[in-house]
């Protein structure tokens, strides 16, 4: 009879887990589409709206930047979302896509400081814990007037 029961057992076992990782997929999904939204709102309130202090309620306890010409942490956002209030108060900056992978949040952006002006070709990485933004990099593109070929930026 014991012969029966191991293979019950192992088959158990193996349902179990099955189900357990499947659940935990679901879990890793919905959190990846929750870090997609936690960073869409950041941008929009931070970036678009410039509020600096709506933006940072979706920041973690620490909030480190890898963009050279920017400091760290929230008195360095507030100084950035500043100097736009102050030099391009209509700027605006058009998300085309965004991507997840786990914990990193990868957006594609079309930035306009001026209006009429061509702007630049953005990809925004951010890394978050739970649920909070911690990090951020960024890569910038002028968009040329006379590109090398018919292809968009975006």
């Amino acid at each position: 009879m014991k012969t029966f029961l191991r293979p019950r057992t192992a088959v158990a076992a193996l349902l179990l887990a099955l189900a357990s990782s499947s659940a935990m997929a679901a879990t890793s999904e919905a959190q990846q589409e929750a870090n997609r939204k936690t960073v869409l709102a950041f941008y929009d309130k931070g970036l678009n709206q410039k509020d600096a202090d709506a933006a940072l309620a979706f920041v973690g306890n620490r909030y480190v930047q890898h963009n050279p010409g920017a400091a760290d942490g929230p008195e360095g956002f507030r100084k950035f979302i500043g100097f736009l209030r102050e030099k391009f108060p209509n700027s605006h900056s058009e998300i085309k896509r965004s991507f997840v992978d786990g914990d990193y949040v990868i957006l594609h952006v079309h930035a306009v400081r001026e209006p009429g002006t061509r702007g630049n070709a953005i990809i925004d990485i951010f890394k978050l814990e739970d649920g909070k933004i911690v990090e951020h990099w960024d890569v910038v593109q002028p968009i040329p007037e006379t590109p090398a070929n018919n292809n968009t930026m975006f």
